[in-house]
């Protein structure tokens, strides 16, 4: 019995000598914010690529509206304070939004109907913030690019979309390899968030 327990003693030592040290830790994502900032820097990633894909995975990027309306329900200004939070966040940034119909009327007013909706957003988004320079509420898709194909009424044709469309400056190296810093500052506000949060929880319990 004692040299089975031996054996097996040496076999799990064996295997373990054919495992990289630190595997364990290492769930495939270690090293990912540096190999970002390279590629950004390099000129290999693409700025305005790299924060449209994390602004549209962070924020919901779609408003709906009621059918022939451009006014913005309570869903929709919720959606669009979420998106102005995160705006502010990047002030380098510029932003447009697409106006979109379902098929119900003609073209011509579709797109007019596209464009007023796209106008109510970017509207709604100044008002909270957002500098007007740095949206455009771009001439309406209309009808032309339904998520749902139908000629009849369909809410989820009837929407605005907000994209990242470029940095404010004519070119991506505005950033200046600044991109870390600016991801910072959203560690910083969540953390003085939190901290404010506790110094208030704090105070009040010693004041009990």
């Amino acid at each position: 019995m004692k040299n089975l327990l031996i054996g097996l003693s040496v076999a799990v030592a064996l295997s373990a000598c054919d495992q990289e040290a630190g595997q364990w830790l290492d769930t495939g994502s270690f090293g990912d914010s540096t190999l970002n900032n390279a590629l950004v820097q390099s000129g290999e990633r693409d700025y305005t690529v790299n924060l449209a894909n994390r602004f549209a995975s962070e924020v919901p990027t779609t408003i709906n509206f009621a059918f022939d309306s451009a006014i913005l329900d309570a869903q929709a200004q919720k959606t669009l304070r979420e998106q102005a939070h995160w705006i502010r966040q990047f002030p380098e940034v510029r932003f447009r939004v697409y106006g979109h119909t379902d098929a119900v009327g003609s073209p011509s007013y579709n797109k007019r109907l596209g464009k007023r909706r796209a106008d109510a957003a970017v509207r709604y988004l100044t008002s909270h913030g957002i500098s007007r320079s740095r949206l455009e509420a771009v001439v309406s898709f209309g009808e032309t690019q339904p998520l749902i194909v139908t000629q009849g009424r369909e809410r989820q044709n009837r929407r605005t979309v907000t994209e990242v469309s470029g940095f404010v400056k004519r070119h991506p190296t505005v950033l200046e390899g600044k991109y870390a810093q600016i991801v910072y500052r959203e560690y910083v506000e969540s953390a003085t968030s939190e901290t404010v949060l506790s110094g208030i929880s704090s105070r009040n319990a010693s004041e009990q």
